[in-house]
């Protein structure tokens, strides 16, 4: 049912409609700031008032009860937007039965003054953490010129289980077709890959068909890391900073290979644990590393396929790539002032 307001409402909206010149977005905006605490009306009322008053002279009808139903319905919403600045996660539903009113009204009310924003997953952090990091954060914000030379990298899994989304899949009918989707494999297979970003390139993807353990990431750096720095100009090789966040099986090899330049646990710059938000592949490279998940796969090579054309298109950007290394500065610095705690929620 539509709100009903009373004849003063109504007199102000229609001196409003014709200050904001008849449009009908500008009204809802000058009502809601002229008129703090009344209901706002939707731009279609402003509209069926002129309509109204062109047809038979007068404002739209106005039930004899509206005038003492318009204290509740303001009361109502008062009582909405104080519950939710106590508690801005209480649902619908619980707010609905506290007062009294349907979810449909409480919806309403809050899709007038506010927007319902989703949590932001974030790295859980030690007590011993932030000190780290910090010293990490001020190595950084001291040494721009070095995030073109610095070779991040990082590893991930991909599945055969993380292909299938259900929120992104519809169905749409008039009656219920009680459709299924398969979410458990008989048959599961993961492919597991090690990527870098290095000014505005792309490194790799290289896939680790075993457990990537300490040896076999060794045998990686040392056979396999420098064939895919072969396109890599040898000035920026020669000066270049090499960043993981591995184990010190190989602090050997990289003492030898990068000497006072690797990033890393017991490094010459210590890298701090739980800190995958302070390189660009968290929140740029497996960002767009993921869209591998928009297609189902049936088998391991598919996947295989997959990621490596998803690779080769992020590739082909090297802008974007060189965008989201600066990037990081940023993203620093936003650590820097927020504490040196959880920072994503603010880019």
């Amino acid at each position: 049912m539509p709100f009903v307001f009373s004849h003063l409402e109504y007199c102000d909206m229609h001196f409003v409609y014709g200050f904001c010149s008849v449009n009908t977005r500008a009204a809802v905006d000058e009502y809601r700031s002229r008129f703090l605490d009344r209901r706002i009306p939707s731009r279609g009322v402003f509209s069926r008032i002129r309509q109204t008053m062109r047809d038979t002279g007068c404002l739209p009808s106005v039930a004899v009860q509206s005038e003492r139903e318009v204290v509740p319905l303001i009361n109502t919403r008062q009582n909405v937007l104080q519950m939710v600045q106590r508690s801005p996660r209480l649902s619908t539903r619980r707010i609905a039965c506290r007062i009294g009113v349907s979810r449909m009204q409480v919806r309403q009310t809050l899709h007038e003054d506010l927007h319902p924003y989703h949590d932001h997953r974030v790295q859980h952090l030690e007590p011993r953490d932030p000190a780290q990091r910090m010293d990490l954060c001020r190595w950084i914000t001291a040494h721009p010129e070095l995030l073109s030379v610095i070779l991040y990298t990082d590893e991930a899994s991909f599945t055969r289980d993380g292909i299938n989304n259900s929120r992104n899949s519809h169905m749409w009918s008039h009656d219920n077709p009680h459709g299924t989707s398969v979410t458990k494999f008989p048959k599961r297979f993961s492919v597991k890959i090690r990527c870098g970003l290095l000014g505005n390139k792309m490194i790799g993807p290289s896939v680790f068909d075993n457990n990537s353990t300490g040896n076999v990431y060794e045998i990686f750096l040392r056979n396999y890391l420098p064939g895919l720095l072969e396109d890599i100009p040898l000035m920026i090789r020669n000066q270049m900073y090499f960043q993981h966040d591995g184990t010190w099986h190989v602090r050997e090899y990289l003492n030898e290979s990068f000497p006072n330049r690797w990033l890393g646990r017991g490094g010459p710059i210590a890298w701090p644990p739980r800190s995958p938000d302070l390189t660009s592949l968290d929140y740029y490279l497996w960002g767009h590393m993921k869209t591998v998940y928009e297609t189902k796969v049936e088998s391991q090579g598919a996947l295989r396929r997959c990621i490596f054309a998803t690779a080769e298109h992020t590739r082909n950007h090297p802008d974007n790539i060189a965008s989201a290394t600066q990037f990081l500065l940023m993203s620093v610095e936003n650590c820097i002032a927020t504490g040196v705690g959880h920072f994503e929620q603010l880019l």
